[in-house]
């Protein structure tokens, strides 16, 4: 059984929060919410309420089965790339330069190790 959260248009570039989702990508949950607790980088709040989020929707999808918070597992975890804006600068030499201010999408999946049931078959 598999449940998914997204977090969309994060206000950070996508290398940078792949950095973190690469500390947590396949671990169980536990572990993982330990680690971005405690990882001092920027992006680690929206990747952490994003797992948390997962984790939230899993119980609340599952509800009549017993499903422990602890034995849930990180399936998938990626990062992309989302809208950029676009602003100018002033440049060398009385010219305008690019800046490009970009965002991302964080999706992650979590799973308790069992296959999911197919629906259609």
């Amino acid at each position: 059984m598999e449940a998914r959260a997204r977090a969309r248009y994060l206000r950070m570039s996508p290398r940078k929060v792949r950095r973190v989702m690469s500390l947590v990508r396949g671990k169980n949950v536990e572990s993982a919410l330990n680690i971005l607790h405690f990882t001092r980088k920027r992006a680690a709040l929206p990747v952490e309420k994003t797992l948390r989020s997962a984790v939230a929707n899993m119980m609340k999808k599952h509800e009549g089965k017993k499903i422990a918070p602890e034995e849930l597992v990180i399936a998938q975890a990626f990062v992309d790339g989302g809208f950029m804006m676009k602003r100018f600068r002033a440049g060398s030499m009385g010219r305008a330069s690019r800046i490009r201010k970009r965002s991302c999408h964080v999706t992650i999946v979590v799973s308790d190790g069992q296959p999911s049931e197919a629906v259609n078959k």
